[in-house]
């Protein structure tokens, strides 16, 4: 089955990826290796990562791909897939995985929103440097480590002090409220 993906050649995407068990904490457990695939993986395929949070069971990201580039489904089979060669083989793996000769460590999808405007790309990048405080993980922002929101403030974009007061309107943070 084909799915249906944007296809906006050098476009700018979010991206929400998660873990196919929600209870683990394998992807901060092992930030390191996944910073160095993420890394790899932009050699060979570049892109920009204009935004991103590692939390133990999910990600977000913003990239943004080159101007006559749309295969950001590429990108992330390639991280995905180059994570877990480097992990030891401990998950569970049903019988539908097992038959694709798949490993049972992410989600088989992922979610993406291509990003439409400037207002769009910030309330993403909002989302994303706020998101280990809407999980409850920290109570501020900075103090979560596996965040750009890091490279935000050194560059002089955010105040080290930024956050969010929690708002009804979740719109504000990059979701859209139905």
């Amino acid at each position: 089955m084909r799915y249906r993906r944007a296809d906006v050649k050098g476009g700018t995407y979010f991206f929400t990826v998660n873990l196919a068990d929600r209870r683990q904490t394998l992807l901060v457990d092992e930030f390191e290796i996944l910073r160095l695939v993420i890394n790899n993986v932009k050699k060979q395929h570049p892109f920009q990562l204009d935004a991103m949070v590692v939390l133990p069971e999910h990600l977000h990201a913003i990239l943004t791909l080159p101007v006559d580039d749309n295969n950001f489904a590429k990108r992330w089979m390639l991280i995905k897939t180059g994570f877990s060669r480097q992990l030891l083989k401990q998950e569970l793996i049903n019988d539908s995985r097992k038959s694709k000769g798949e490993r049972g460590i992410w989600q088989r999808r992922y979610w993406e929103h291509v990003i439409r405007d400037e207002l769009d790309f910030e309330r993403h990048v909002n989302y994303i440097h706020y998101n280990p405080v809407k999980h409850g993980y920290v109570k501020r922002a900075i103090d979560w480590p596996n965040s750009t929101i890091h490279e935000y403030i050194r560059k002089g974009i955010l105040d080290k002090n930024w956050s969010y007061e929690e708002s009804d309107n979740e719109s504000e943070f990059g979701e859209i409220k139905l």
